[in-house]
């Protein structure tokens, strides 16, 4: 293996030229599908339609939108004119918006009619009144100065709104000289995509990733899993966010296989999906594995064709991956470790790994990367076996936060080393364990508890479906434990039955003082538990329940 140097675009053509007649990008509930060559024509079209209204090289272009068909259409299409798409989590509200459009200095926004609770049409004249009244591609907006049009990602029509058609209608009146001279300007160290970190602590900030960090990482991701043209991977988890757009996306665009896609995660669309497609991999954060196996109509699908897959995004329990290794037949079930500032892999499990490494760590460095365990107060490497922060170096690193060296040399030291805020440990065959994130950890007493622990010993319990643990502020003790858990349906638990399993099992100070049965987590679009949230919902129900901690 070796570092890759293709651009996108360039990855795109290669497989339109080799397998042109190949599927590439396929819908399986509608029945929409696109081969390498016909996907590659339209992003031309597309390109030179950007290129009409004033995109070109460094242009911000943001991507409000689900899964959609011409998500990837808009990625390749800028990536082959050198300018650089900004994702934007579909679960943004009104603020976040307004925050990331000139935070990021968007010059053109994409979007769709919205999701079931956030109308993006409604949000995006919130935020423009002087759109509906201006003509396409004249936006001037005092607030906005950057933004200089908007696209609807679809045929409607809206005022002063270019929709998809329009735009691949100006790019048919486009010379193809002018996109191959601004294809040739593009290198493969350009930034191509900005990510903005979920948010789960701070203002998110925009990361700058480059054609070489993202289709690297996509590349090894998918030679760690043995990946060829005759894969066919089923992506349920959302493009604006790494796993999609990277472990996804670029696996399939540097292996030339099939990308399944799935426009807004349903488990039913996925079960579908893999059986009418005989789909190989499949992609998932727990709750989505949870929801696909717990189905209700799961025996009617045949998922045996399934050999291997990511479960990401947060910690994995153990007994959950052993899980979808048996019912959902993900024989070769692999974590990957990571961050959106490391493109995001840093570590990952392989198909050589046994069973139990894949279940148990998060594997070993990716090629050409550098990881290492580091005391967070003293910065010294630690020893095997011994707790620390997880660092790494290497081609994955981002190129920096936009806007904002301090920001980014906060994270990354003057050696190029990206610390991750992550608490892990390297064992002594050299594998990985992400042990929780360094504010996380519950300090009780001055006993440093560790959440990913607990939730691991109570996936034991019979009835617990998925758990979290956070920490719950307490006058006494700084902070106590706190247990938030979803039961399997018609099981009913107790906090008595809770502790009970705990005593005798686990040490004293780490059963839950406070443990909440709940619907369902707080969780980033990307599929992030937010833990600080928890520890407001953990408030909120002692008072209504009129217990104050102590």
């Amino acid at each position: 293996m070796e570092l890759q140097d293709k651009t996108l675009g360039q990855w795109l053509e290669y497989w339109a030229a080799v397998t042109p007649d190949k599927e590439y990008l396929v819908y399986s509930d509608r029945n929409l599908r696109f081969t390498w060559k016909e996907f590659n024509l339209r992003v031309d079209d597309m390109a030179k339609g950007l290129l009409s209204v004033g995109v070109k090289q460094g242009t911000h272009i943001g991507i409000w939108a689900t899964n959609v068909p011409d998500w990837l259409t808009f990625l390749f299409a800028g990536a082959k004119v050198g300018a650089i798409l900004v994702t934007i989590n579909t679960n943004y509200k009104q603020n976040e918006l307004e925050f990331l459009v000139e935070d990021a200095d968007i010059h053109t926004l994409c979007i769709t009619e919205g999701v079931f609770d956030g109308n993006y049409v409604d949000m995006t004249y919130t935020m423009l009144p002087e759109l509906r009244e201006s003509q396409r591609g004249y936006l001037k907006s005092k607030r906005f100065p950057e933004l200089k049009n908007v696209i609807y990602i679809g045929q409607e029509k809206f005022r002063g709104m270019y929709n998809t058609a329009e735009i691949l209608l100006l790019g048919e009146n486009v010379d193809d000289e002018n996109l191959s001279e601004a294809k040739s300007r593009v290198g493969c160290h350009d930034v191509v995509n900005m990510q903005y970190t979920s948010g789960t602590t701070g203002f998110p900030k925009g990361v700058m990733l480059s054609h070489h960090n993202i289709a690297n990482n996509g590349y090894f991701t998918g030679e760690g899993m043995g990946f060829t043209a005759k894969d066919k991977l089923c992506c349920c988890v959302p493009l604006f966010h790494c796993f999609g757009v990277v472990l996804a996306t670029m696996n399939v665009l540097t292996h030339g296989c099939t990308q399944v896609m799935v426009e807004r995660f349903d488990p039913l669309v996925v079960l579908a999906s893999v059986h009418k497609e005989r789909c190989t991999a499949l992609y998932g954060v727990p709750t989505m594995f949870i929801a696909e196996m717990n189905h209700p109509m799961f025996d009617l699908f045949d998922v045996s064709s399934l050999r291997t897959g990511i479960m990401a995004g947060s910690l994995c329990p153990v007994e959950l991956m052993r899980a979808v290794t048996t019912k959902l037949h993900i024989t070769y079930i692999t974590s990957v470790y990571g961050l959106t500032e490391s493109s995001p892999g840093m570590t990952h499990t392989v198909l050589d790994d046994s069973f139990e490494l894949r279940c148990t760590t998060v594997g070993k460095e990716y090629p050409f990367t550098e990881v290492k365990i580091v005391n967070p107060e003293t910065g010294e490497e630690c020893p095997h076996g011994v707790q620390g922060e997880v660092c790494c170096r290497g081609y994955l690193n981002m190129k920096g936060y936009y806007k904002n060296p301090q920001a980014t040399a906060e994270v990354i030291d003057a050696d190029g080393w990206l610390h991750s805020g992550d608490l892990g440990i390297k064992d002594e065959q050299g594998y990985y364990h992400i042990t929780g994130r360094i504010k996380d950890m519950i300090i009780r007493g001055g006993e440093n508890i560790y959440p990913r622990e607990i939730e691991e010993f109570l996936y034991h319990l019979e009835g617990v479906k998925d758990i979290q643990v956070a920490a719950i502020a307490s006058e006494k003790y700084g902070e106590e434990v706190g247990a938030f858990i979803i039961t399997h349906e018609r099981v009913t638990l107790t906090a008595d039955e809770v502790r009970d399993f705990c005593r005798g099992k686990i040490a004293r100070h780490k059963i839950p003082k406070y443990i909440f049965f709940v619907d369902s987590f707080p969780m980033t679009g990307s599929g992030k538990i937010q833990k600080f949230k928890l520890r407001e919902l953990g408030l909120k129900l002692l008072a209504e329940q009129g217990i104050t901690p102590v």
